[in-house]
Parts: structure tokens; sequence; C-alpha cells
């Protein structure tokens, strides 16, 4: 009900959800969801929407009758998540195995999705990636949220769909790393004491609030919880701490796009040789099959 209040006021005044997204900095998915009930904004996004409508403070005290709590019995943790992280003003995230989603390119994206557990068609693979991409748009603007990025050198060496993906992938991590809110730094195999067994992201909000964001297996854990929170800052520092500098990493990357164009290269020959021999064993099978006459046509 309160979702549809918000709708109604939208309306009323004259903007649409991607009007009001542009201006709260967020994507138009997010005013939907509010409007639907699937997500609970803050305070201050209230009091903002109340101002923007001019509804004086009618939605303010409709937040306030809200039972929170009890609308978010069954709540979609990962929907949860991309909620916070689309109106995060930091994003600090240590990344293993494979590239951070926010840093991933179109082809690589796609190949993850495509090589998944739970791969579907070529259309859900493609609006899989979609999806991840327009949730970088923020980020990737001149502008966009301050984001730090840790990578563990493993995201780097694992191929994903092949040297020509990879080779894109540095390529992209090389130009969004000259984004004045964005700092890639990559945690190497040597020289490395403190090890990190999961993928996390903590992120700040507009409201000072600090969130923490992990995975399991098969269920994402949100936590705000400060004691929580701070753990895992603390060891995210020390490990950012152990991480190569924001130059060093960026070689790192450039070697690596060297290493992956060298084996794109070696894999092309290798396809054209194949496709050569190929074709050669179809012309001595064609010169070594008999030879079958032409059927004259009658009168000729």
């Amino acid at each position: 009900m309160f979702g549809e209040e918000i709708r109604y006021a939208r309306e009323a005044a004259g903007f649409t959800q991607g009007e009001v997204g542009k201006l709260f900095h967020c994507d138009r998915t997010v005013i939907s969801r509010i409007e639907s009930g699937r997500r609970k904004p803050s305070l201050e996004e209230v009091e903002a929407l109340d101002r923007l409508f001019n509804t004086g403070d009618l939605l303010k005290r409709l937040y306030g009758r809200v039972d929170w709590n009890a609308s978010i019995e069954h709540p979609d943790w990962f929907e949860e998540y991309v909620d916070q992280e689309a109106i995060a003003i930091g994003v600090r995230t240590y990344q293993d195995s494979v590239m951070y989603g926010l840093l991933q390119c179109p082809q690589y994206a796609r190949a993850v999705f495509a090589a998944g557990d739970a791969a579907g068609s070529p259309g859900e693979v493609e609006e899989q990636t979609r999806a991840r991409l327009s949730r970088q748009r923020r980020f990737l603007a001149p502008d966009g949220p301050l984001l730090l990025v840790i990578l563990d050198e493993s995201a780097v060496r694992t191929v994903v769909g092949g040297p020509d993906v990879m080779r894109c992938q540095m390529e992209h991590l090389l130009r969004v790393a000259q984004l004045p809110n964005i700092v890639i730094q990559v945690a190497p195999f040597s020289h490395r004491r403190l090890v990190i067994n999961a993928a996390m992201v903590l992120l700040e909000l507009p409201d000072g609030q600090r969130l923490v964001y992990s995975e399991s297996l098969d269920q994402g854990h949100l936590s705000d919880a400060s004691e929580t929170v701070a753990k895992h800052q603390r060891r995210y520092d020390q490990l950012r701490a152990e991480c190569l500098s924001e130059s060093d990493s960026l070689r790192l990357f450039a070697d690596a796009l060297e290493g992956f164009r060298d084996d794109e290269q070696r894999a092309r020959r290798g396809r054209v040789a194949e496709e050569q021999l190929q074709r050669r064993q179809w012309r001595q099978l064609h010169r070594g099959s008999p030879r079958i006459p032409a059927r004259r046509r009658p009168g000729a």
C-alpha cells in the first residue's frame, strides 16, 4: 500500500519512474521496486520524495506506520543487495576466481552466464548480461560513486570464455581504471600472509550506514551488524596493505593482455591450420574417388 501511494503521488506530480531515478542517481528499476513494495526506501529518500512530489509530509507519516519487518519476511537476498548497491556512495570489494561483476566487460559477463551451472537459453543469457551491465552504469560514469576493488590474482589468470574474451576483459580493466572514482589493485599469489576465503562487498550508503555482503554456495548474506561490518572492514584494509600498488596492478593487467593476445593469435593460427588440413584431406579424398561419367542428354 505504501508503494502504491508513492506511485500515485509520482503520477499526480507528472514524473516517470526514469525521471525520478535520474534525480535520485539510481536506475529506474529501483523506483519500480519501491512502488511495488519490494524495496524499503530510507527515511531520507522518503523525505526527498515528499519534497519532489509536493506532498507535504504525507509519505513520511505513512512510512512511520509501515511494519517493515513483516513486509520482508521472505526477502530475496540478491535483489535486496542490488537495491542497496544502486544507492551506495562507496563500494569496497574483494573478488577471487572470477572478475568482479561491476568490472566485467560484455563478452566476459556473457561467457560467465553461458558457462554457469544454471545456464539458460541464449535469450536468458542475454537478459542476465544486460541486467549486470545496467548495474555498472552509475559506477562507470566520470562522477560515479567510489569503487575500490581488490582482485585476487586468480581472477586475472583464470581464463573465462577463451583468450579473445580475456583480451577484451584486460582492455576493459585498463580503460575503467582511468576513471577518477575507480581504484583496482591485485592481491598477488606471492607475498601474501592474509587469506580471505570468500568474496565480499562493503557498501557505504548515503545516510552513513555500512553493510557487508558475501555469498556461500547457494545463499547471499547481507548484514548491517556493526561488529560484523567492522570485522570485515578490518580484514579488507589488512589485505589491501598486501596488494600491489595501483600502478603495478595496471602493469600486471597490461602483461596479461599481451599474453592473452599471443594465445589468441596461436589459437587463430591453429584454427587456420586445421581448416587447411581438412581441405587437403577433402581434396585427396575427392581425387582418389572413382570418376562417374556425366549422363548424356538425349540428342547430344
